[in-house]
């Protein structure tokens, strides 16, 4: 029997306990693997980032093509098939196998790429782990990764010569036909697998000893959302109260911080304000606010200030946009933020009338020039753009006026001509109790504007937030017509309702100001 029959014999085709995921998971939180095994019903399944998988999926299928030519196994529920059809590609002397699958002992893995070698100097075959990651950085996780990988192939008697890591150069910038070898890079990482082994080992060990007892203890920690967002937190977390340390804002708080009251036993706001710990006024003024339950806190100067800075004719300004992590486009890298579509409510004089333009990009092509036509068009120089945390308009503009040289200057005008409707809630010039820690649109518009049925995100059809407008667009070439048109009735209806939002918003800080005057 030479060492692939021995590898894909009936012996390693069952029992399988752990996969490459199911170890990381166990990397992250042992107690992750006792609940899928015993209480999977208390798992929330919407921390899963559906477009972080496809992404990620998508990014998996590209890498397959950096060596040439290839063979896939195809992916079966039932691991079995996949073993054999693995063994049916080594028999054919495949070179390069992705998905190639492998099993031991009840651990189980697929390789992304596996390539395999004739080396006279291992004895016969031999191969190199090719493990890909969607990411444009290395993290610790994927070392786990491979050196679970090396640990399954090596106990089967395979000769691994190299393992590496293969992740997205976000410095690569596309022109004309993909360039894989520039698109991503590769990491050797078979010292730092190799020395980790005796580790796998015993990690195995301890996760199916901690599957097979009682609940483990684990209490909250960082590995609650490190390297991943746990779909266990709201049950392992159910013992923290109401307004806690956890509800205080990150900027004024750090995660470490809050952890360590945790632990000594401060955790509500009650126990946070009796425990003589120094915290700043933002922190202070959230606590006291809501154990008092105080009405909103207003700096009149603040609010005056900021309005002071506004003039009219006013243009409310909102992007969506979306980011590839393989760029379709000419002069676009990966993860960069291209723009689709924007929103805009014009206001020509105080209390005036309001009109709406609206732009929306036609799926499958290049929507950067058609957009910023659109908006030279749309907004002329020198007027004041309101938009809401303008950091993220201002960086879109801009990245446009480089790409376009003959619209560059209206567009840097539009660009400075920006002021950031934002402010007065990020200085707390206004702050009331249902802001909590935050001072994000979904937050200050229903704490101004409550019960409005025209300003409710949750009432809007397919699209409640960015990140459902970036899906939505990225999804928009495989649908059918009549699914594109009401997806895009969809997209355009909550662009609409973010700057009309800022509009609404606006007018109650005007009403503030004219009512202390009036006072």
């Amino acid at each position: 029997m030479n060492i692939f029959d021995m590898v894909f014999s009936d012996e390693y085709k069952a029992n399988i306990k752990l996969s490459k995921s199911r170890y990381c998971r166990g990397i992250q939180c042992p107690k992750i693997l006792w609940l899928d095994e015993h209480k999977s019903e208390v798992r929330d399944d919407s921390v899963l980032n559906q477009a972080v998988l496809d992404t990620g999926n998508k990014v998996g299928d590209i890498a397959m093509g950096y060596y040439g030519e290839y063979a896939e196994v195809s992916y079966h529920e039932d691991k079995s098939y996949m073993l054999a059809h693995t063994k049916e590609l080594l028999d054919k002397k495949a070179k390069t196998i992705c998905e190639a699958s492998f099993a031991h002992a009840g651990n189980f893995c697929s390789v992304d790429i596996l390539r395999v070698f004739d080396d006279s100097s291992q004895d016969g075959t031999c191969v190199e782990i090719v493990e890909v990651k969607s990411s444009t950085e290395l993290k610790p996780i994927y070392y786990d990764d491979a050196a679970f990988q090396y640990f399954v192939l090596a106990s089967t008697g395979i000769k691994v010569k190299k393992v590496s890591l293969m992740y997205i150069n976000n410095k690569y910038e596309s022109r004309g036909e993909l360039d894989l070898r520039g698109l991503f890079k590769i990491h050797n990482c078979t010292k730092k697998v190799l020395s980790m082994q005796e580790e796998v080992a015993a990690n195995i060990k301890h996760f199916r000893d901690a599957i097979a007892g009682e609940e483990p203890t684990r209490d909250i920690g960082d590995h609650c959302f490190d390297p991943y967002e746990c779909a266990y937190c709201a049950y392992c977390w159910r013992h923290i109260p109401e307004n806690s340390v956890f509800d205080i804002s990150g900027h004024s708080l750090r995660m470490d911080k809050k952890l360590n009251l945790y632990r000594r036993g401060i955790v509500s706001f009650e126990q946070l304000l009796e425990s003589g710990e120094k915290f700043n006024d933002n922190t202070l003024l959230q606590i006291e606010t809501t154990i008092y339950n105080r009405p909103p806190t207003i700096y009149y100067g603040g609010i005056r200030s900021f309005l002071n800075t506004l003039s009219w004719p006013l243009y409310f300004l909102d992007f969506e946009s979306f980011m590839e992590a393989i760029p379709s486009f000419d002069g676009q890298r990966p993860y960069m933020q291209i723009p689709f579509q924007y929103s805009l409510h014009i206001q020509k004089a105080p209390d005036a009338e309001n009109e709406h333009r609206e732009f929306l990009a036609q799926e499958g092509r290049d929507p950067r020039r058609d957009l910023a036509e659109s908006l030279c068009k749309d907004i002329p120089k020198n007027v004041c753009v309101l938009v809401y945390s303008m950091g993220y308009e201002k960086g879109r503009i801009k990245e446009l006026a480089a790409l376009f040289d003959d619209l560059s200057e209206h567009l840097l005008n539009i660009h400075d001509n920006i002021k950031d409707l934002m402010h007065p809630f990020r200085t707390r010039s206004y702050y009331s109790r249902e802001l909590g820690s935050s001072y994000s649109i979904k937050k200050v518009l229903p704490a101004l504007c409550p019960d409005d049925p025209e300003l409710d995100y949750n009432a809007l059809d397919l699209i409640h937030n960015g990140g459902d407008a970036m899906t939505a667009f990225a999804q928009l070439p495989g649908k059918s017509p009549q699914e594109r048109q009401r997806i895009r009735a969809a997209l355009l209806a909550y662009c609409r309702l973010d700057t009309l939002a800022m509009v609404k918003i606006l007018e109650k800080l005007r009403e503030i100001i004219k009512e202390t005057a009036e006072g």
